[in-house]
C-alpha cells in the first residue's frame, strides 16, 4: 500500500479509567471533575454501574469510566483496564493500600496500562502520604522522586485541593501514548453497559475506540447484533454520529450484549459471529445443575448486565456446605416464566433492581417459590446468607392456602376454609400455621422484601370436611373446610402445612 493510499491518522482524546478501593474516593473525584452531584446518590455508597463522561481542560477532551471499586467487580474493572489508555490509581492517604488497591496494581501492570497515582483526602488531619509512598514502593509501584517514574499527586476530591495538576498529569501521560484514530474506519470499541428499559428496549452504552459511529450502522459483538437506531451523546443528547474516545448511548440491539464486549459497526460489515448467543453461556438451566438435587439452586435477575454479573460473582464465593447453584440470570424483570423455572428446578429467585408484578407474586406463593428482591448489594446478599445458613426443612406432605375464615369465636374451634396446593391435608393432623408478613409502613424501602410465609404458630385439624361430608383427607387441587384448634387467629392467606 502506497503512503498516499493509507488512511489519515488524527489524534484523539485518552480515554482514563479511575480505579481504587471502595470509599476512598474515586466517584467523589469524578463528581468533583464534572461538577455534577453522582456520589450521594450513590444507595448504599455504592458505585453499580460504569459510566462514561466527558470533560474539557485546557480546551483538551478527556473522557472518564468510572468502574465499581468493590472486591467482587474484578471483572469489570479489569476490562476497565483494557477498555481505557491510562488509569487513575486513587489511594486514600489516611488508609494506605487496602487488598482491593492491590488487586488494582496487579491489573494495571498485567494489562500494561500506564497509571498516575493520586493520593486523596489529604485534607484529614490523619492523612499519611510518607506512608502511602513507601507501601506503593513495597507493591512495585516506583513513584518519581522514589526511585521510578510513575507521576502521583496528592489531592483532595473533597476541596478540589489539586485536582486540575492531576488532570494535567494526565494529558501529559497521554501525550507520550501518541492516541490516533482514522475517522474513515469502521467503528470499533467496547460495551461498557447493557439493559433492559422498559419503553425503549436494549439499552447498550459503549465507547468507540476507532472510526466514526454512524445513526443507521449494522453493529455486532461476538454475541449480539442490531443496527444504530438511536444515538445519544453521554449528556444524552442526540448525535447523527459519534467519533473515537466518545461514550455512546446505543438503541437498536436485537439482545443484549456483553459487558466488556468489543464491537465493530459500520456498512454492509462482517456477520460471521452473528449467530453466537450468550445464552448457553450465561443462562439457560442446563440439565446438569438440573439433576444436582443436594444443591441450593438460585435464579438470579437484575435490572442491568453490569449488576448481574457482579451479584452472581458474589453469591458464588458465599460460604455453604452445599453446592450453590445459580440455573438462570438475566436482565429485566421477574416474571411467571421465572416463577415457572424455579418450580421445575426447585430453586430461590433473587432480583436485584427490579420489579416483580402483583400476579408473579401471586403465582410464586401458590407455588411456594421464594422471590427475594432488593436495591442495594449488601443487604441482599446479607438475606442470601441467611438461605445459606438454614438447615434444611423438613419434608411438607401437606399444604393448604386459607381461602376464607368463617369463624373464630373460639380459637379453640375456627371454623376455616381453603384450598390444597401441595400433597394431602388430612384429619386430625398436627400443622403449622405459615403467614407472609406485610411490611412496615416505617420499613426501609431499599431493603429486600422477604415474600416467603413464615412460621407463626402451631394447631391441630379437630374436624375436615369435603361439602358436608366428614373425610379423612383432601388430596391437592380440592378445596375444603375444617376447624383448626390453635392459638394463633387465622387469616385469609395463611398455608397451613402438615409435615
Amino acid at each position: 500500500m502506497s503512503a498516499t493510499s493509507e488512511p489519515k491518522l488524527t489524534p484523539r482524546p485518552p480515554i482514563v479509567v479511575v480505579m481504587g478501593h471502595v470509599d476512598h474516593g474515586k466517584t467523589t473525584l469524578l463528581d468533583y471533575i464534572r461538577k455534577s452531584n453522582v456520589a450521594g446518590k450513590e444507595a448504599g455508597g455504592i458505585t453499580q454501574s460504569v459510566g462514561a463522561y466527558e470533560i474539557v481542560h485546557t480546551d483538551r477532551k478527556i473522557t472518564f469510566i468510572d468502574t465499581p471499586g468493590h472486591e467482587a467487580f474484578t471483572k469489570m474493572r479489569s476490562r476497565g483496564a483494557s477498555i481505557a489508555d491510562l488509569a487513575i490509581l486513587v489511594v486514600a492517604a489516611e488508609e494506605g493500600l487496602k487488598p482491593q488497591t492491590k488487586e488494582v496494581i496487579k491489573i494495571l501492570n498485567d494489562t500494561k496500562t500506564p497509571f498516575v497515582v493520586a493520593i486523596n483526602k489529604v485534607d484529614k488531619p490523619e492523612a499519611n502520604i510518607e506512608k502511602v509512598k513507601n507501601e506503593l514502593t513495597g507493591e512495585g509501584v516506583l513513584l518519581e522522586g522514589y526511585g521510578g517514574h510513575v507521576s502521583f499527586e496528592p489531592i483532595s476530591a473533597k476541596t478540589g485541593q489539586n485536582v486540575n495538576e492531576l488532570i494535567d498529569l494526565i494529558l501529559l501521560a497521554a501525550d507520550y501514548e501518541s492516541l490516533t484514530y482514522s475517522a474513515e474506519a469502521e467503528a470499533t470499541g467496547f460495551i461498557l453497559e447493557a439493559k433492559v428499559d422498559p419503553r425503549r428496549g436494549m439499552e447498550v452504552t459503549a465507547i468507540v475506540k476507532n472510526g466514526t459511529l454512524r445513526q443507521g450502522d449494522d453493529i455486532v459483538t461476538a454475541s449480539a447484533k442490531g443496527k444504530v437506531k438511536i444515538l445519544e451523546n453521554f449528556r444524552g443528547q442526540k448525535a447523527t454520529e459519534l467519533l473515537p474516545s466518545s461514550p455512546a448511548l446505543i438503541i437498536g440491539f436485537e439482545s443484549l450484549p456483553q459487558v466488556g464486549e468489543a464491537f465493530t459497526a459500520g456498512k454492509n460489515i462482517s456477520t460471521e459471529s452473528v449467530n453466537k448467543i450468550i445464552v448457553a453461556e450465561n443462562r439457560g438451566i442446563t440439565q446438569a445443575n438440573a439433576q444436582n438435587e443436594n444443591a441450593i439452586k438460585f435464579i438470579v435477575k437484575a435490572s442491568d448486565s453490569g449488576s448481574l454479573e457482579a451479584l452472581s460473582a458474589i453469591m458464588k464465593s458465599l460460604p455453604c456446605e452445599k453446592p450453590v447453584l445459580i440455573l438462570d440470570e438475566s436482565v429485566g424483570d421477574i416474571g411467571d416464566n421465572d416463577v415457572k423455572n424455579a418450580i421445575a428446578s426447585k430453586a430461590i429467585i433473587i432480583g436485584f433492581k427490579n420489579k416483580v408484578s402483583k400476579s408473579t407474586k401471586n403465582l410464586a406463593e401458590i407455588q411456594k417459590v421464594r422471590i427475594l428482591v432488593g436495591d442495594i448489594v449488601y443487604h441482599l446478599i446479607k438475606d442470601i446468607e441467611v438461605i445459606l445458613m438454614k438447615p434444611e426443612a423438613a419434608a411438607v406432605t401437606g399444604r393448604l392456602e386459607v381461602l376464607a375464615v368463617f369463624s373464630q369465636a373460639k380459637l379453640q374451634k375456627q371454623l376455616v376454609g381453603g384450598k390444597v396446593v401441595d400433597g394431602v391435608m388430612k384429619n386430625r393432623a398436627n400443622v403449622e400455621i405459615h403467614r407472609v408478613t406485610p411490611p412496615s409502613p416505617d420499613a426501609d424501602p431499599s431493603k429486600a422484601v422477604d415474600t416467603d410465609p413464615h412460621l407463626v404458630g402451631h394447631g391441630k385439624i379437630v374436624s375436615l370436611q369435603t361439602g358436608k361430608l366428614e373425610v379423612n383427607q383432601v388430596e391437592a387441587g380440592k378445596e375444603c373446610g375444617f376447624i383448626v384448634n390453635s392459638s394463633m387467629a387465622i387469616q385469609k392467606g395463611d398455608h397451613i402445612i402438615i409435615k
